[in-house]
């Protein structure tokens, strides 16, 4: 990419962080409407908060994105054409999106909107981007697990924009690849509703520990060579986070991209932006100590002393203020309480404060300092226009939803079956399954004999299924691999990200898997129209949103054990069965495989006693999945004849589908 000056993208959450994002010098602010954006549980903005919001924004030469990056249910298509509309008549710069059925209503209906791929869409290496490209994506936001060695070939062969978080909170898992916060109530990440259950504590071999709880992304050692590849927009993340650190983040990379001398200063600026520590994460080779044992963002300043007759005392180097933010954590349970400092009492090093909460406070809690208000930014706008967004008539509504219907021949029941090992291959018979999906590692498929008299007499059965992530160090490994394997004769394929296709000859078959989101009936028309044979909807799915599906040609995944986590990210669990619990004694599974870290429930997700039901609304495909399962025949009859006789299998969990994902 060519030279070009770097975009500072700051979030805002609410009016007061917006305008500490304009005070602060960023070239663009990201923001999100009341739905369907990936920050459900930030203020937000109105459409009139909107309008005012690019006014204000156009006088200082400012971009506006606005994020609608979460999947869409089926029954939110009406309204989410409404939103369409407004953005478009608004004149927002972008929109940045994660379903692949906004991206098809948006080519659709509303074309003079300019799409950016969220990092929830999971674009991780070259292909990504090309196949963005090839979509028309104006901008694709990569994910953050990137090493520098794979973000410099990713530059050098794109020709799309090219966005990058360069501060603020980790995910765990793969942004988008994130099932955990859904599987234990329905609070599903992909809808912007995350319980942050990486931050949580866990009990690994009888003590209590973080596991999962990343320490916070700080680019600014890499920040020359950022600029110097070309990487168009650095991005800051933090919908949620003050206006006091939007404006204090923003000024300190502002410094340091427009007057790198300054970068020493700039540092001392984030040190106080006061989140978690900081990490330079995989693009600055440092995960090893990535894992923090607290998840309260701040600086500890002390321990409580005393509580007693509404007030609270503690000592502390650090000099405070009255109406510095602290947080107090308490020992025992981890529970916190948010509050200011007020009527502060200051003796040298001690300090006493008003506290009338409710909430016990005990000697030995500890505090953090959590924010200053160094500025005052403004909490309304001063010019609010009356803006409200209109519903589109029920007539256009209609067409739009007829558009959505794939037009095919109802297909004759199917059952694909998955395994993640070739030992499965001795425990199977084959001809029980209209299709076996062989989802091996990239070694077990180098080694594996696709010649054998078995395996070539079932190969119109047989279907190989490439990985959620593949680096940019093995996009070539798997090119030449599959190009193998189509000379073998075998040319049906699942993939696990919509670029992957790219790596297939045009004459294979292409399905693609639960990976590559289908809530809607857009997202699987978009899927049709690019010659996707067959497609999968999310295990995390509802029964209630799949009933009010038209497209209903997709195969209902029945049982299976879900990857709640999904991660580039090393962890060392102690126990010797890799097994750890939650708070509320749930056991869940942690292995490696092909340098991933995955993390699985103790019971599968089983759903055959509903197949009746699914089969009643229409549907006719299913899957079963016997990855992360010891390979065995009592193990596959006993599934098989439970998927016959719509048996429920146990012990297992419904996931979302009678309860609801939200």
């Amino acid at each position: 990419m060519g030279n070009r000056k770097t975009e500072l993208l700051l979030p805002a959450g609410n009016t007061e962080s917006f305008y500490a994002a304009l005070d602060g010098g960023a070239d663009a602010v990201y923001l999100g409407l009341k739905n369907f954006n990936a920050r459900g549980r930030a203020a937000n903005f109105g459409e009139s908060h909107l309008m005012a919001a690019l006014k204000e924004a156009q006088k200082r030469k400012v971009k506006i994105y606005v994020t609608l990056n979460t999947v869409i249910k089926n029954k939110e298509i009406d309204d989410l054409l409404d939103v369409l509309a407004f953005l478009e008549k608004a004149g927002v710069d972008a929109i940045i999106i994660q379903d692949w059925g906004v991206y098809h209503i948006a080519r659709l209906r509303f074309p003079k909107l300019v799409i950016h791929a969220s990092t929830q869409m999971g674009n991780h290496n070259s292909l990504g981007v090309e196949f963005s490209t090839q979509k028309k994506i104006a901008r694709v936001i990569l994910a953050r697990e990137l090493t520098m060695t794979e973000l410099k070939h990713i530059a050098k062969r794109s020709t799309t924009e090219l966005e990058l978080f360069i501060h603020g909170a980790l995910c765990y898992s793969f942004s988008g690849l994130c099932f955990f916060s859904s599987y234990l109530g329905g609070r599903g990440a992909n809808r912007g509703l995350c319980a942050q259950p990486c931050r949580r504590i866990y009990q690994d071999d009888q003590q209590s520990k973080f596991l999962f709880n990343l320490k916070d992304n700080q680019q600014l050692p890499n920040l020359k060579q950022l600029q110097q590849l070309g990487i168009h927009s650095l991005k800051v993340e933090g919908r949620m986070k003050s206006a006091d650190y939007v404006y204090r983040v923003a000024k300190a990379y502002r410094m340091a991209i427009d007057d790198p001398s300054k970068k020493e200063e700039a540092e001392q600026l984030l040190r106080m932006d006061f989140g978690r520590e900081k990490i330079a994460y995989f693009l600055g080779k440092d995960v090893r100590d990535g894992i923090t044992n607290t998840s309260n963002t701040g600086i500890l300043i002390g321990k409580v002393i005393l509580a007693k007759d509404g007030k609270v005392t503690f000592e502390s180097d650090t000099a405070m203020q009255e109406g510095d933010r602290i947080r107090i954590r308490h020992i025992q349970d981890d529970s916190t309480i948010n509050l200011k400092l007020r009527e502060l009492e200051v003796a040298e090093s001690r300090y006493s404060f008003v506290y009338d909460g409710q909430e016990k406070v005990r000697v030995g809690d500890e505090l953090y300092w959590v924010g200053r208000r160094e500025q005052r930014f403004p909490g309304k706008f001063a010019d609010l226009p009356h803006a409200r967004m209109k519903s589109l008539p029920y007539g256009e509504k209609k067409k739009v939803r007829q558009q959505l219907l794939i037009k095919s021949r109802p297909s004759k029941p199917r059952l694909f079956v998955r395994v993640d090992q070739p030992d499965w291959l001795r425990k199977i018979r084959i001809e029980d399954v209209d299709g076996l999906i062989l989802s091996f590692t990239r070694k077990e498929l180098e080694s594996f004999d696709f010649a054998a008299r078995f395996i070539q007499q079932n190969k119109h059965r047989i279907y190989i299924e490439t990985p959620k992530f593949i680096s940019e160090e093995h996009l070539e490994d798997y090119q030449k691999l599959i190009r193998r394997i189509e000379k073998q004769g075998f040319r049906q394929f699942f993939i696990s990200h919509l670029s992957q296709r790219l790596l297939l000859s045009k004459d294979s078959q292409v399905s693609s898997n639960e990976n590559v989101y289908v809530y809607n009936d857009a997202a699987a028309k978009m899927l049709n129209d690019t010659r996707i044979r067959n497609f999968c909807y999310p295990l995390e799915n509802d029964f209630d949103n799949l009933k009010s599906m038209q497209n209903k040609q997709g195969i209902v995944l029945l049982h299976a054990y879900p990857e709640l986590f999904y991660s580039r990210m090393p962890v060392r669990v102690a126990s010797e069965e890799q097994q750890f619990k939650d708070d509320t004694n749930k056991t869940f599974q942690k292995a490696s495989r092909d340098g991933i870290t995955i993390v699985t429930p103790e019971a599968p997700v089983s759903l055959f006693q509903y197949k009746k039901q699914l089969q009643k609304e229409g549907f006719s495909n299913f899957m079963i999945d016997l990855s992360h399962e010891k390979p065995s025949k009592h193990t596959f009859k006993k599934v098989l004849n439970k998927f016959r006789f719509a048996e429920q299998y146990q012990p297992s969990t419904t996931f979302n589908f009678k309860k609801g994902l939200q």
